[in-house]
């Protein structure tokens, strides 16, 4: 029998004498409540039935935003009264009061362990089919409850009770109508979306936002403004990049005409904006604006101010976004620096700019630098937020790919699992982060050779992601890329080719023909030709590729460098040894100059040079320098090093065909 016709059951029908009982003792120990425990009852029942926890309450009790329905406000309050609420303060002691007379009636069980209350879903389905047509109101009021216990505040505490209540916000949000949310309500479970990833519904209730703010308060209001970028940042996070720059070119407009080139939310506008630019691999238009922001920045508050450190952060990224390594990392030292004077050794921002020098060291191939400082913010990121807080995570899977770099696979693959499985518990399994560490240990999985395990993986996240993001979002893309990247080395070329070709045109429309991430595309999709022996097709990407990329970054850029070494790989395999060695000269000598010697692509250059140099019987030439590099990688990654022991396989290739 359907639950809502066993518990809606009026008299006996038939056998049902166990559904009647039920019913019946239900029925008499509601009607043995007094009223406000029936309030905190039919509440309860509209929230997810596990994990109901009295800090909703509390903090809605507590806090000092309104409603912007007066009526809404005034229920709300009286709901609240009911138990704890006494004028701007809280009484735990009614709550408990009142809890407890709904648990005597075992309508509730408590948690000791989570300090949380649940309830059994056939009893919270009964209690709703009970409130009848004040079922709608109740759901309602119950949203604003739960959202003005909610704040923008954002320290770990804060952070973890929204996670908390997402599950709430699920259960009562879907049956209210979305031109039924108010304006407050909606800002506050918005950010509660947007902070679990989960974009769509964020966007929807942000489009609400913007346009009641314009409604009300007319275009050119700060706080219109202020929801304007808010849905601009999250078309970004889906990678909605012309949609978040048109937003934010307006904003900026508008802050420029009603408070000036140099207020601090202007200069915040033009740092949005710029992310943005970042993001689209506009690298001179960003920087343009980051230098701006910095400098008027310096003037207005001075060189130690927050704001002009969190600007020279924002510059240091560009830097590091167009290969400027030196750059970024004499702007990072510096960063860090300052946060560790101003805000301490231990403050998340310093953390943060500890993890960002890392990540340039990385990109230098300066691996036991960044594997010393990633330690070191895993223990002080361990120690301030705890285990489980996303930063923490973030940091263990930072650490994971620099062991993965080192050849260190068991390590990373270590704590990759560990991320992940945290990541599914905290955040569930479809939140972008915990996809991204799927994303992570298919990666290490590939790294060893574990293709099954990787494409198993990689399946999974690209389903999720088309799913969650839709087709054309950059992570949806990127999982095709790496999806492909698999097939590629389990020799399935077809299948790499066709989703390299795919991920392409996406590119190419959603991106330009010039973006970073399309000239990469080209690259991998050459790769596969150059295994199927499609030589002339290899080459005429590569030399597109090599022209674009040096016209957009540079011919001293590490992909423009990256470019030139694919391209003369194509020409090696074709016999065409001058143009490979003229090229692989020149990618050495330009590596050397901007990475050093002992950097991974440095070598690699040299291991390539040697190579040919071997195609051309120049034994003594290949020897030179396949001995240099073996010398190097033992020191820097040690004897049993993947990369090392290919060194040495080399060197005795190039031994065995001199004789020795």
């Amino acid at each position: 029998m359907h639950r809502d016709q066993l518990l809606q059951i009026k008299e006996v029908q038939g056998q049902d004498q166990y559904g009647l009982a039920v019913y019946m003792t239900w029925k008499l120990s509601y009607d043995q409540l007094g009223s406000s425990a029936r309030v905190l009852l039919q509440l309860c029942s509209m929230l997810h039935h596990e994990e109901i926890i009295e800090d909703i309450f509390e903090r809605a009790s507590l806090s000092t935003e309104q409603l912007d329905d007066s009526n809404s406000q005034i229920q709300v309050t009286k709901l609240l009264i009911h138990f704890g609420k006494q004028d701007s303060t809280w009484n735990s002691l009614v709550f408990q009061q009142v809890i407890g007379e709904i648990r005597s009636y075992s309508l509730l069980e408590f948690d000791s362990k989570n300090q949380s209350y649940s309830m059994h879903p056939l009893v919270q389905h009964w209690c709703i089919l009970a409130l009848g047509p004040n079922r709608y109101n109740m759901q309602k009021w119950l949203l604003s409850i739960i959202a003005l216990s909610i704040t923008w505040q954002f320290k770990s505490e804060d952070h973890k009770y929204r996670r908390r209540v997402l599950q709430h916000i699920t259960s009562c949000r879907d049956s209210v109508q979305l031109e039924e949310i108010g304006l407050l309500v909606a800002q506050n479970i918005a950010l509660v979306y947007a902070e679990q990833g989960q974009w769509k519904k964020a966007e929807a209730l942000e489009v609400l936002v913007m346009e009641k703010s314009k409604h009300l308060l007319g275009e050119e209001h700060l706080k219109t403004l202020t929801s304007v970028t808010n849905l601009a940042v999250t078309y970004r996070n889906q990678g909605k990049w012309k949609e978040a720059e048109a937003l934010e070119v307006l904003v900026l407009e508008k802050r420029k005409h009603l408070l000036g080139e140099e207020h601090p939310d202007t200069l915040t506008s033009m740092a949005n904006l710029a992310a943005t630019y970042r993001n689209q691999g506009k690298w001179k238009k960003a920087e343009t604006l980051e230098v701006l922001v910095m400098e008027k920045t310096k003037h207005l508050l001075g060189e130690e101010h927050p704001n002009i450190v969190s600007s020279m952060a924002n510059l240091s990224t560009t830097y590091w976004k167009q290969g400027k390594w030196k750059e970024a990392e004499a702007l990072q030292v510096l960063v860090l620096e300052k946060r560790k004077h101003l805000l301490g050794e231990e403050h998340p921002h310093t953390l943060s700019s500890m993890a960002n020098l890392a990540a340039t060291y990385w990109n230098q191939g300066k691996w036991k630098e960044a594997e010393a400082l990633e330690v070191l913010v895993l223990e002080k990121t361990k120690h301030l937020l705890g285990e489980e807080h996303p930063d923490t995570l973030t940091s263990m899977a930072n650490l994971a790919a620099t062991y993965r770099n080192q050849g260190k696979w068991k390590e990373a693959e270590a704590l990759e699992v560990l991320v992940m499985e945290k990541r599914k518990h905290l955040l569930g399994e479809e939140h972008p982060d915990t996809l991204s560490s799927m994303a992570n240990l298919a990666a290490t999985y590939r790294n060893q050779g574990k293709w099954k395990e990787a494409e198993a993986l990689e399946v999974l996240v690209l389903e999720k992601r088309k799913h969650l993001l839709g087709e054309e979002h950059p992570d949806t893309l990127s999982s095709m890329a790496n999806l492909a990247a698999i097939y590629w080395n389990q020799g399935k070329w077809k299948e790499a080719e066709a989703l390299q070709v795919l991920v392409l045109e996406k590119r190419k429309h959603l991106l330009g023909e010039e973006h970073p991430y399309t000239l990469s595309s080209m690259a991998n999709l050459v790769a596969t030709y150059w295994n199927q022996g499609k030589w002339k097709e290899a080459e005429a990407l590569e030399v597109l590729v090599l022209e674009k990329t040096k016209h957009l970054l540079g011919e001293e850029h590490p992909d423009t460098l990256s470019s030139m070494s694919n391209l003369a790989a194509t020409y090696r395999n074709q016999g065409k040894w001058k143009e490979a060695e003229a090229l692989q000269v020149l990618v050495l000598e330009k590596r050397k100059h901007l990475l050093g010697e002992e950097h991974p692509d440095t070598l690699s250059s040299m291991v390539n040079l040697a190579a040919t140099y071997r195609n051309q019987g120049k034994w003594k030439k290949a020897e030179a320098l396949e001995v240099l590099v073996m010398e190097k990688r033992k020191h820097l990654l040690g004897e049993e090093h993947p990369d090392t022991l290919t060194s040495m396989a080399n060197l005795a290739a190039t031994y065995r065909n001199q004789g020795k």
